[in-house]
């Protein structure tokens, strides 16, 4: 089973990928710049983890816009030396995609790359459409390629945690608010919504009664 889902999962990153090029290309036909780097990371998460709130189409598209919006404005800030405006523009990146809940890792790569750019010493027009095109145009190329395999292939994308009837032992000691509480006091960030915790719960504790 495993092996399949590695399968599907690399088949998906391999038409992700030629999804987001060829949309790329098609306005940008220039090889090296119909798509970026970052589309890589965010295809093994849209494909590979569909079901992580980091791999969500509003953290594909909105996390990837906005960390390269980012990145190409500290990179205008005048007299700032390169380590520190590389360092500012992923941890303000960070920052802005935790507050509009659309945190997505290769966002990170997406602000650091614009900020190498250095599109002050270039073209100031092509600096700023550069969050859209390519970074936004590969992004939404790519989260439409995910929805349309994902849904090809008998899955759901984006991912929906299942309504399951919780057993009455899950009922008698905790709620799905028990459980986000539990998830807000925790000291790290944990990659899981609620819905699929109680999910997970509810067929460990099927599981057992059927072994009773």
């Amino acid at each position: 089973m495993s092996r399949f889902i590695s399968l599907r999962a690399s088949i998906g990153g391999f038409v992700g990928i030629i999804a987001s090029y060829s949309a790329g290309f098609i306005l940008m036909p220039i090889e090296s710049a119909a798509i970026v780097a970052p589309m890589g990371a965010s295809a093994v998460l849209a494909f590979g983890v569909p079901a992580s709130p980091l791999a969500t189409p509003r953290a594909v598209i909105l996390g990837n816009v906005l960390s390269a919006t980012i990145g190409v404005i500290v990179s205008l800030i005048p007299d700032v030396p390169l380590l520190i405006a590389c360092a500012l523009s992923v941890g303000l990146a960070i920052a802005a995609m935790n507050a509009s809940k659309s945190l997505h890792p290769p966002g990170g790569a997406s602000a650091l790359t614009a900020t190498l750019l250095h599109p002050g010493n270039h073209d100031l027009t092509t600096g700023f459409l550069f969050p859209f095109v390519p970074v936004g145009l590969n992004a939404v190329a790519l989260t439409i390629a995910a929805i349309a395999y994902h849904r090809i292939t008998g899955h759901t994308y984006p991912h929906r945690p299942q309504d399951v009837e919780a057993s009455t032992v899950i009922q008698n000691y905790f709620t799905r608010e028990d459980i986000y509480n539990a998830l807000q006091s925790m000291p790290d960030t944990l990659d899981v919504e609620p819905g699929d915790i109680e999910q997970l719960l509810a067929i460990i504790d099927k599981n057992k009664c059927d072994l009773k």
